[in-house]
């Protein structure tokens, strides 16, 4: 990339980040530290760490957040090491239902969780009929254990995240050079450690960064368990106090804060060292044959992990077909109306339209800004770039309820946005919203690639005459499409099941993504959570088979598009 174009990149990434990022914060931000008879203060912050309640409240969200990452990498890092490296029956199905966890909106996953793990639910009616447990004194799943059971979910929800990166990565590392440690002595773990491991940290570090900042401000999930004691929830709680209580604002600021250095200190622990390739791959990889106890092994483990991850989906699945479950391991009454009445709904079809427009909108802007960011950061040497890598990850590290209040404020009447009010047309800023939310996705997997992909191709291009622009198209982006491909699945997958900003922007009926018809559904008395059920089975199952023909229109099957 020339310097000239890296720096009109730098240029409209950072008027973009300003007007989109830095000025709807800026919005909800400035009311914790202005007070209409005082002026400036910091009493409002200072106050958060005075707090017990907000310190707790931090001290759970990190543990929230370190916890998840930890167990989402132990559960990827097996899975993808299985899945490069070993021949095992059922091994293209399990690499598509890996992707089925982030396919599914969060608060519609938690109907299933109330139906497995209630009082009344599908484990207490099990456990209950085998004489395990007293029908009198069930055991109350969601009341106890909370935490434990936050971070669990968080990590059954998030490790995909952390795979694809994983997956992508290891595309990309010469088979050769692991065979020629392997001649020289080293093997297995050794390997793994000493070769494999250091050339994929890019790809770890591009997962983990997502999933700890994802899972440290996480909403939907500690909300569902009714547990208050996170900063993301104390925010939520009070935010329905809008201009009469400035301590969610404080809060706000000091999870930018703190998000950032915790950014900043994994990228120096971890993100040093980066190793490089000169060459792609001289060789395609040839996964190992198996005997049947290892292929039994391998089934299992895709199996364990897969049953437990889409355990609330498979539970709303089952729900979509039942017109009454209540103290039984199955429904008690089985219809397929629901399905008819969830599309036949007023607000189901124009929905799908709204959300597929949205979200397309929104993965083209993201990849075009992503690409040419992870550029920037990864290919240049331009002062600020490590600060345009921290604004671009900084969208993960905001609830969502604070961005999608921030875009209201700043398109109200008499601002400078007031043309992008949401009241007459929410299309281009929830296109917006979705893009610079997703954004860090996109860039990360970018990185990461670029990060693996040896800069003397470019020079060597050059030198022979071809125009910089010219050898980035034909020569590194052909290189880094596997890291390019798993970002914009998962940049699509989150816009179409974006939650936050579709419930608050999207105001008009006519507007509504997916989403927000599916909570309207949830919201209806009677049969409403059966219809919502129905509708987001619809959601997940037009995703997946929008993902699985994008992998044919590639010529390859979806398990192939991270492979070499």
């Amino acid at each position: 990339m020339s310097k000239r174009l890296a720096f009109a990149v730098y240029i409209f990434s950072i008027i973009f980040f300003s007007c989109f990022f830095v000025w709807p914060i800026w919005e909800i931000v400035k009311s914790g530290f202005f007070d209409y008879e005082q002026g400036f203060t910091l009493a409002y912050f200072k106050a958060v760490f005075i707090n017990p309640i907000y310190r707790e409240g931090l001290f759970n969200s990190f543990i929230m957040g370190i916890g998840s990452t930890i167990l989402a990498l132990f559960l990827a890092v097996p899975l993808a090491y299985l899945f490069n490296y070993y021949e095992f029956p059922g091994k293209k199905l399990f690499s598509s239902l890996i992707l089925l966890p982030i396919m599914l909106p969060p608060f519609v996953g938690a109907i299933g969780i109330q139906q497995l793990l209630g009082t009344y639910g599908i484990i207490n009616t099990a456990l209950i009929r085998l004489g395990w447990m007293s029908a009198a004194h069930p055991f109350d799943w969601l009341g106890s254990w909370q935490f434990t059971s936050i971070i669990i979910l968080n990590a059954l929800s998030l490790y995909p995240v952390v795979y694809l990166n994983i997956v992508a990565s290891l595309a990309n590392i010469d088979p050769a050079m692991e065979e020629a440690a392997a001649n020289l002595g080293c093997r297995r773990f050794r390997n793994f450690f000493h070769i494999t491991f250091p050339l994929i940290r890019p790809g770890v570090f591009a997962g983990c960064t997502i999933v700890f900042i994802w899972a440290f401000t996480e909403l939907g999930v500690p909300l569902m368990f009714s547990f208050n004691r996170v900063t993301s929830v104390q925010i939520f709680n009070g935010l329905k106090e809008i201009g009469g209580n400035p301590f969610p604002y404080a809060l706000v600021t000091v999870m930018f804060i703190l998000s950032a250095l915790f950014y900043l200190m994994g990228k120096g622990l971890f993100g040093r060292n980066n190793y490089e390739m000169l060459s792609k791959a001289s060789h395609g990889r040839v996964c190992k044959s198996l005997g049947m106890g290892g292929q039994c092994a391998c089934v299992c483990f895709f199996l364990l992990i897969t049953v437990l991850a889409l355990l609330p989906h498979l539970t709303v699945v089952l729900f979509s077909f039942a017109s009454d479950w209540y103290q039984s391991i199955l429904p008690n009454a089985w219809t397929m109306e629901n399905y008819r009445l969830a599309l036949g709904n007023d607000l189901t079809i124009p929905s799908i339209e709204n959300s597929l427009i949205y979200a397309s909108c929104a993965t083209l802007l993201s990849v075009f800004l992503g690409i040419g960011i992870a550029f920037v950061v990864a290919r240049t040497r331009l002062p600020g770039r490590h600060l345009l890598d921290v604004c671009a990850m900084m969208p993960l590290a905001v609830p969502g309820l604070v961005m999608a209040f921030g875009f209201v404020a700043m398109s109200q009447e008499g601002r400078v946005f007031a043309f992008l009010n949401p009241v007459d047309n929410p299309t281009i800023l929830l296109i917006i919203a979705y893009a610079i939310r997703k954004l860090p996705l996109m860039v990360r997997s970018g990185v990461a690639g670029l990060q693996q992909t040896s800069l003397k191709y470019e020079e060597a291009a050059q030198s022979l005459g071809c125009p910089p622009f010219k050898a980035v198209r034909k020569i590194t982006l052909p290189l880094i499409m596997a890291n390019l491909m798993a970002g914009s699945i998962l940049v699509f997958s989150q816009a179409m099941l974006e939650v936050s900003d579709s419930l608050i922007l999207a105001q008009k009926q006519s507007f509504y993504p997916i989403t927000k018809s599916i909570y309207e559904l949830l919201n209806l008395l009677g049969h409403g959570t059966f219809l919502s059920c129905a509708l987001g089975v619809w959601a997940m199952t037009f995703l997946a088979v929008t993902i699985l023909s994008t992998a044919v229109l590639l010529g390859k099957g979806l398990g192939a598009i991270f492979k070499v």
